[in-house]
């Protein structure tokens, strides 16, 4: 048995019942709103490890400058010659005290890999149960059912571009295409903008720079081989991270970013009206 069937049989439930409980809106409508409603469900389980992250990234902003000065100094030693084995143990215990200072974790990043299992999970559930397999509570009637559903005249379990006739290819490269342009846009107006790249290695920035032509090209070529069953999944769930990254962006920007310096130029615009209407008064 896979490490992630518990998973799988769990979003199998989440599945299930959101599709009986929205059995009212008919045969395709109901699958569609049930994996919409998976999504809702899953991102708001993940949503404080989401509010988390943010409050990680906070924090690790507001260490970066104590911690490129703590390796500068290490740095001009290392230069002199003068770095030791001893040096090298103060330095790292410096760098605890200053992230400690500032409240950053020790494993940050905890939290971004939790997510990796639920989507991997879902993933293989979509997939296997396009594929007329039953897990857990999507048995073999609601696997037919399933099986039946249709988007716009293409069937939910279908595979690939190339898969069946011209409809199929135009409506499952659609859903890939917009599931690639939602995630490209998102992390290039306001995932990038609300990070800090200032004293970065040169090659980090490019990596983070092509990352969102990278994660776009990754859901185009994976649409060759998914259901679009999770296309469709792919794209609420865009939606979903399009607007929880627009409120980051607008609202609680990391320290030091350009949405941070964005932020803080409204807040002065906003001051000084209130001040102009103050005196006008």
């Amino acid at each position: 048995m896979s490490v992630l069937a518990p998973l799988s049989h769990a979003l199998a439930a989440v599945l299930a019942g959101a599709h009986h409980v929205l059995a009212f809106a008919g045969d395709n409508a109901s699958w569609l709103l049930a994996i919409a409603a998976v999504v809702v469900l899953v991102r708001l389980v993940l949503l404080p490890l989401t509010i988390r992250g943010v409050r990680h990234a906070h924090a690790a902003a507001r260490a970066r400058p104590q911690l490129q000065e703590l390796t500068k100094k290490y740095q001009k030693q290392a230069a002199k010659g003068s770095s030791s084995q001893a040096d090298v143990m103060a330095m790292m215990e410096e760098r605890r005290k200053i992230n400690e200072e500032h409240g950053v974790p020790r494993f940050a990043m905890l939290a971004a890999f939790a997510q990796l299992p639920i989507f991997l999970a879902l993933y293989h559930l979509l997939s296997d149960v396009s594929r007329s397999n039953a897990v857990g509570a999507m048995n073999d009637s609601l696997v037919d059912s399933l099986g039946a559903a249709t988007f716009l005249g293409t069937p939910l379990t279908g595979h690939g571009y190339l898969s069946g006739d011209t409809t199929h290819l135009v409506i499952t490269l659609g859903l890939a295409a917009t599931a690639a342009a939602v995630s490209y846009l998102s992390q290039r107006l306001w995932v990038l903008p609300n990070m800090v790249l200032t004293d970065m290695p040169e090659t980090m920035v490019r990596v983070q720079e092509l990352m969102p032509v990278i994660s776009a090209a990754g859901m185009l070529l994976a649409g060759s081989t998914v259901p679009l069953a999770l296309l469709v999944y792919w794209v609420i769930s865009g939606l979903w991270t399009a607007g929880q990254v627009a409120v980051v962006h607008r609202w609680f920007p990391t320290p030091g970013s350009p949405a941070a310096k964005r932020a803080a130029t409204r807040a002065e615009k906003r001051a000084g009206k209130r001040a102009a209407l103050t005196a006008a008064r």
